[in-house]
């Protein structure tokens, strides 16, 4: 080989090295141009956090299940390769999915997976009543703040369960004569909805009768109890303080659809007030979204109720208003984000407590940039209005986050890059999508460098 060779060929290694160098660092970004009126019809998916804890509940049954309206989600599809790596067999056919748990011998969950997704953990409480033994790894997910798991391990505790935390894993099992969990009568220190329903799980193949107060009530905890009903189990009280189960020997096939995700419902009734548009919100329940319709009106944005599934956002003045994260029925955590967007163009001051997580107001720097006028004290934000938000660069912080940065997105004068969608991804089906059918101007940039 003489030398030209040889500098040809340098040449084009260099060139290979610079191009592994940009793949590397380049990632998806939506790109939006924003100002630009919305107008039209949206239809909401399934509901993310439903769907995850009653794909774990499947793992109850020894029969076929069938759920429907099952959202194509990151979550979702990751939840599924846990189901599958203990053993279910999972069909799908678009929103449908078939579930098959008769072959149900893995009590160890895979750290590399559980580890990405917290709603994974909630496998814990139907592999023990079903198999008498389960090793879950703690789990992972959106990095909010600490979300322990204390009150799933001493439900289970008081259900009868000896539970070991070793090495970063849960290990539950039953000793001693003990074939099945114990019924109990188990108060929850907070709601929390991850131990609600975990224990409510656990409880359905217990023997006796298990008593929770201080139970979550959100929506999803009736979803949840309304599907193990229709396998057989006998849960009452879903949806108040206090949930009572009568466990039974067995659960059978069901088929149940998921309910319309009320955090994305309110999401595009916060873009319609955001952007001053009138749009149709449809396939929802109105009654899951009281307290952010009430927020909604008084700041200045009416929404109308259509029919039983579909709600008009009736834009108008925006004016400020304080919000207090709260479990349900109060106001949502999982809608303080988009809200903050919302109340950085809105006249006047206001103040946004969060009270759920300790590490969810990271957003606000990224607001900042877009001109937002915010102050940040504790677990407290004071928002003083701006006239408008100007496009820039900006980076999602975890999944709400990245919707209120698309809200204000659409809302700015400019253009804003928002990176990190693999947190929006988790948690909003086609999101992009949605959004220009209503007429958005906004596209996903696949190999984007900031």
């Amino acid at each position: 080989m003489d030398l030209e060779d040889k500098t040809i060929n340098t040449s084009t290694q260099m060139k290979q090295v610079e191009a592994n160098v940009v793949n590397s660092t380049a990632q998806p970004a939506l790109e939006i141009i924003g100002g630009k009126n919305l107008t039209g019809e949206v239809k909401i998916s399934g509901a993310k956090n439903s769907a995850l804890a009653i794909m774990a509940g499947t793992l109850l049954c020894d029969d076929d299940c069938r759920l429907s309206n099952m959202p194509n989600l990151v979550d979702i599809n990751m939840m599924g390769q846990v189901l599958t790596s203990l053993g279910v067999k999972i069909k799908k056919s678009g929103s449908v999915w078939e579930f098959n748990p008769r072959d149900l011998k893995a009590v160890k969950a895979p750290y590399e997976l559980v580890s990405q997704l917290r709603a994974s953990f909630f496998v814990i409480g139907p592999i023990l009543t079903r198999l008498g033994v389960a090793h879950v790894p703690l789990p992972g997910g959106c990095s909010i703040g600490s979300r322990p798991v204390e009150l799933h391990v001493r439900g289970l505790q008081a259900m009868g369960a000896h539970v070991v935390i070793e090495h970063g894993v849960v290990n539950a099992s039953l000793q001693g004569r003990n074939q099945r969990l114990q019924g109990a009568k188990i108060f929850l220190d907070y709601p929390s909805v991850g131990a609600t329903e975990t224990i409510m799980m656990a409880a359905t193949l217990a023997e006796g009768e298990t008593i929770i107060e201080n139970a979550a009530k959100e929506p999803e905890i009736v979803d949840l109890a309304d599907f193990c009903n229709s396998m057989g189990a006998k849960i009452v009280g879903a949806g108040t303080d206090t949930i009572i189960i009568q466990g039974v020997n067995r659960l059978g096939t069901t088929d149940h659809d998921i309910i319309p995700d009320r955090i994305e419902a309110a999401t595009f009734l916060a873009a319609g007030a955001i952007t001053h548009s009138e749009i149709i919100v449809t396939s929802i329940n109105p009654e899951h979204l009281i307290s952010a319709i009430a927020k909604f009106e008084e700041i200045g944005c009416k929404v109308q109720k259509e029919d039983e599934f579909t709600l008009r956002t009736l834009p108008g003045q925006l004016k400020g208003s304080d919000i207090e994260t709260l479990p349900y029925p109060g106001f949502p955590t999982d809608m303080q984000a988009q809200f903050m967007a919302l109340l950085t163009v809105s006249e006047g001051n206001s103040v946004v407590t969060e009270t759920v997580f300790e590490n969810r107001l990271r957003h606000v720097a990224e607001l900042q940039r877009m001109g937002a006028n915010i102050k940040v004290k504790g677990n407290c934000a004071v928002i003083a209005g701006v006239p408008f938000l100007t496009g820039a660069p900006v980076m999602a912080t975890d999944l709400r986050a990245s919707a209120a940065l698309v809200l204000a997105g659409l809302a700015a004068r400019g253009t804003t890059i928002v990176q990190g969608l693999h947190h929006l991804d988790r948690g909003y089906q086609d999101l992009e999508a949605k959004f220009q059918s209503l007429g958005a101007d906004i596209k996903r940039l696949p190999n984007y460098q900031g």
